[in-house]
């Protein structure tokens, strides 16, 4: 996976301030977008109040979905926008400006600003991803998750759970809420890193994998199926199999496992 991922830190301390939409308010809207996408490439899926949700697709083509739904804003405020580029397309849901701040703007990886003050609306994506399409899903105040995918994927939140099951690679991180991530490589080409502040990180590798484990808690406890060594107070770390990249799973207020899969 070539693409890098990440919100701007001035827009994620505007929008964790927004308020979250009433999921049985009226006002629903959808938007549906369907394309291919290289081998290799990513589908990345950038919201702000709301969840990102993928699974894999039958056929060869990208399907995104997303329905917004508010309480007291316009949802036709909230514009979908699909921004194609080298590395893949990106999909945001874009807010109204507010003054004084920047224009929201929706680009690939950790560029463009997206920010939900002063709206309600909630804007939940249903991703399908085709085995070999890369999956990136971010947003601030909901839930990323990834069912039987066949890819690469990427998970990340700020308020909300990640939950990622690949026969493939996965990082993921969130800020509040749980890491619950399954993966199916055994060797490695990158440094695989699940982070939390304040959850649960769990994470299962199949028994074959090769890598070098680091596991870390603040204010938690660590438990592994893997023979690993506690090397200080909250820190636990060991070699799998011939060892390789490193694996690192790591919360501030939290339990960490790691579990051994097939």
């Amino acid at each position: 996976m070539n693409i890098r991922i990440g919100i701007p830190l001035a827009a994620v301390a505007v929008a964790v301030f927004a308020q979250c939409g009433d999921s049985t308010a009226p006002g629903v809207t959808d938007f549906d977008w369907s394309g291919t996408i290289d081998q290799g490439d990513a589908i990345e899926v950038k919201g702000v109040n709301g969840d990102v949700v993928a699974t894999v697709a039958t056929g060869s083509e990208v399907t995104v979905t997303a329905t917004k739904q508010a309480q007291q804003s316009d949802p036709a405020s909230v514009r979908i926008e699909v921004v194609p580029h080298p590395l893949g397309v990106t999909i945001c849901a874009v807010y109204p400006d507010v003054p004084g701040q920047p224009a929201n703007e929706c680009a690939p990886g950790g560029g463009g600003y997206l920010s939900a003050q002063n709206s309600d609306v909630q804007v939940d994506f249903a991703v399908r991803v085709p085995p070999g399409v890369d999956y990136v899903g971010t947003t601030v105040n909901g839930q990323v998750a990834g069912t039987a995918l066949g890819s690469d994927a990427i998970g990340t939140t700020v308020n909300g759970d990640v939950s990622l099951r690949t026969s493939q690679l996965a990082t993921a991180s969130t800020v509040n809420g749980a890491i619950a991530v399954a993966i199916g490589l055994t060797d490695w080409g990158r440094d695989l890193d699940f982070l939390a502040v304040n959850g649960n990180v769990t994470v299962e590798v199949p028994s074959a994998t090769n890598a070098e484990a680091r596991l870390a808690t603040a204010n938690g406890t660590i438990s592994s199926e893997f023979p690993l060594t506690e090397v200080s107070p909250g820190n636990v770390q060991g070699t799998l199999g011939t060892g390789g990249h490193f694996l690192r799973l790591t919360t501030v207020n939290g339990n960490v496992r790691l579990d051994r899969g097939p």
